[in-house]
C-alpha cells in the first residue's frame, strides 16, 4: 500500500513540494522583467524547393504545386519543359522556411532557419533548400535563404514494415539565411524612452521607477500605468546605448504575482505559484473525500518573562476513500498539500480537475484558474 501511494504521488507531487521549497522572489535585472518599446524581432516566411532528397520526396500527382514550381523554377533558368510533360520527381520536396529576424539586424549577418514539409514528402533528411526569399508582413524581401539540411532524426521501411525516429519532415539549417535588407527602429521618441513589462503588475512598475530614479537624477523614470515606463534619456546615440546599458542591469525584486493554478486537460499536469491558497469548504467526489483542516495556536509567556506572544498555524490534510460522507475544509491549507493527497490515493486527473473547478465556483479557491 505504502508503494502504490509513493507511485501515484508522481510529477505533480514533486512539483507542489518543490514550489513549496522555493524561496522568496529575488531580484532580478530591468532586463529579464522589461523590454524597450520598438526593440522586437520580425517573422519572416517563405516557400522554397528542397532537392536532393533519396526518393522521399513529393508524390507529385498529390501535389501539384510542387511540379509548378519545378516548371516556374527551370525556366527562369532558360530551360523549357514540353507542355503536357508529366514530372515524376521523388527527389524533390516543397517546403515553408521560417525565421526571426532579430533587432537591429544588418546586411550580411546570417541567422538559422527552420525548414518544415508542406506536401506529402516522407522525409527531408540529406535535402538541400534552393535560394529562397524570406518576406516581411508588408511584403518586402529582408533576408535569402539556402544550404543543406539537418534533420535530427531517421527512419527506414521495408516489407510492409516502416520505423521512424524523432521527425523526419521538418529540419533546420545553421546560419541558414542572409539579411538583405535591415528593419528601421528607433529606440524611443526624442529625449525619452518606454519600457514595457512582459506581465502587468502596478507594483513592480512603481520598484522599476524606484530603482532607475534611485541610481540617476530624481524624476528620470515615471510609471505611465502598469506595464509601461517612460525612462528619461541622452539624445546623442551613443549615450542612449552607455545609458540603457546601466539601466537594463539595475536589479529589482518584483512583487508576488496573482495567484494562478493552470491545468492541463489533456496531460493532467496542474502547476500553481506560492500565491494560491484555500478558503473554508467542503469536498466530496465520488467516492473521495478531502479533509483539510488547520489548527491555530498561541503561545503566551509569562507576564515577568519579558517574551512576545507567538502564534502558529498547523495545517493537516485527510482523505477518505469509500465513504459518501462530506467533511468540512478549514480555510489556511495550502493546495499543494491537497493536490498531493488526492495523488495519493489514485484520483486521476479528470477528478483533480473537476475538484478544483468546483472549489473555484463555490469561492474556495482563491485563484485565477486556467484550463489549457
Amino acid at each position: 500500500m505504502r508503494q502504490a501511494i509513493r507511485a501515484c504521488a508522481g510529477l505533480l507531487t514533486a512539483l507542489s513540494l518543490a514550489l513549496l521549497a522555493t524561496p522568496a522572489a529575488q531580484a532580478e535585472r530591468i532586463k529579464d522583467l522589461a523590454s524597450v518599446a520598438g526593440v522586437r524581432s520580425n517573422q519572416l516566411v517563405g516557400y522554397g524547393l528542397v532537392v536532393g532528397l533519396d526518393g522521399t520526396g513529393d508524390q507529385t500527382t498529390q501535389a501539384p504545386f510542387t511540379t509548378q514550381s519545378i516548371v516556374n523554377m527551370l525556366g527562369n533558368m532558360g530551360i523549357t519543359v514540353p507542355p503536357g510533360q508529366t514530372l515524376q520527381l521523388k527527389n524533390v520536396a516543397a517546403v515553408m522556411v521560417t525565421m526571426q529576424l532579430p533587432p537591429f539586424a544588418q546586411p550580411g549577418q546570417q541567422f538559422d532557419i527552420n525548414v518544415s514539409s508542406l506536401a506529402n514528402a516522407k522525409s527531408l533528411k540529406g535535402g538541400t533548400l534552393l535560394m529562397t526569399p524570406l518576406k516581411g508582413a508588408d511584403g518586402q524581401v529582408y533576408a535569402v535563404a539556402q544550404g543543406n539540411m539537418v534533420v535530427g532524426g531517421a527512419g527506414g521501411s521495408g516489407g510492409g514494415t516502416s520505423v521512424t525516429i524523432n521527425h523526419l519532415s521538418a529540419g533546420r539549417i545553421p546560419a541558414g539565411a542572409i539579411v538583405e535588407r535591415a528593419v528601421p527602429m528607433q529606440v524611443g521618441q526624442g529625449d525619452t524612452i518606454t519600457y514595457e513589462l512582459s506581465t502587468a503588475d502596478f507594483g513592480t512598475a512603481q520598484r522599476v521607477v524606484d530603482a532607475i530614479n534611485q541610481n540617476n537624477v530624481s524624476g528620470t523614470a515615471w510609471a505611465l500605468d502598469g506595464r509601461r515606463i517612460q525612462v528619461r534619456a541622452p539624445e546623442a546615440a551613443y549615450e542612449r546605448v552607455a545609458f540603457l546599458g546601466r539601466i537594463e542591469n539595475l536589479e529589482v525584486t518584483p512583487l508576488a504575482g496573482a495567484a494562478r493554478v493552470i491545468i492541463n486537460s489533456r496531460t493532467g499536469s496542474v502547476v500553481m505559484n506560492q500565491t494560491v491558497t484555500l478558503q473554508e469548504c467542503a469536498v466530496a467526489h465520488g467516492n473521495l473525500a478531502v479533509a483539510v483542516s488547520e489548527n491555530t495556536q498561541v503561545s503566551q509567556p509569562n507576564a515577568l518573562a519579558g517574551g512576545q506572544t507567538a502564534v502558529t498555524q498547523n495545517g493537516t490534510v485527510d482523505i477518505k476513500q469509500g465513504g459518501n460522507g462530506m467533511i468540512r475544509v478549514r480555510p489556511g491549507a495550502n493546495l499543494a498539500d491537497v493536490v498531493k493527497a488526492l495523488n495519493a490515493v489514485g484520483a486521476n486527473p479528470l477528478d483533480l480537475i473537476s475538484i478544483l473547478q468546483a472549489m473555484k465556483s463555490a469561492g474556495a479557491l482563491r485563484a485565477d484558474l486556467e484550463v489549457i
